[in-house]
């Protein structure tokens, strides 16, 4: 019988502590994890690993996540991928522009556990 294809999650975070956390609990949720700490890193990863979701921080350096945001969202081949935002900006205008840059979700880090987040991403990945 073919082994089911793993759903692969693109997990952007700048963060090297929560990158391993979030690395760990999606792999042993089953996902494939693919991981970048910046916005370029992130473009260039998305031609390649083909993600099924992003999660993705917005405060990152040289390109953050409202600019991959919108990259994203502008760009024919990677706007259907649904973008879950997690993110320590809390603003009303943040999650706003968020939205309206193409985030599928916006959660506050704080709010939110691991097991959550993972809840969450499969809950979306059925929708899909």
């Amino acid at each position: 019988m073919p082994e089911k294809k793993k759903s692969i999650i693109l997990v952007v975070e700048d963060d090297k502590f929560l990158l391993k956390a979030y690395e760990s609990k999606l792999s042993r949720a089953g996902f494939q994890v693919e991981k970048a700490t910046d916005g370029e890193e992130t473009m260039e990863k998305l031609k390649v690993a083909k993600p099924n979701i992003i999660l993705l921080d917005l405060v990152m350096p040289n390109v953050d996540g409202f600019e991959v945001l919108a990259k994203v969202h502008k760009d024919p081949k990677f706007k259907s991928i649904p973008v879950i935002v997690v993110s320590n900006l809390g603003q009303e205008s943040d999650v706003e522009k968020a939205k309206s840059l193409g985030a599928a979700e916006y959660l506050v880090k704080s709010d939110y556990s691991l097991q959550q987040i993972v809840d969450l991403i499969k809950k979306k990945l059925k929708m899909k």
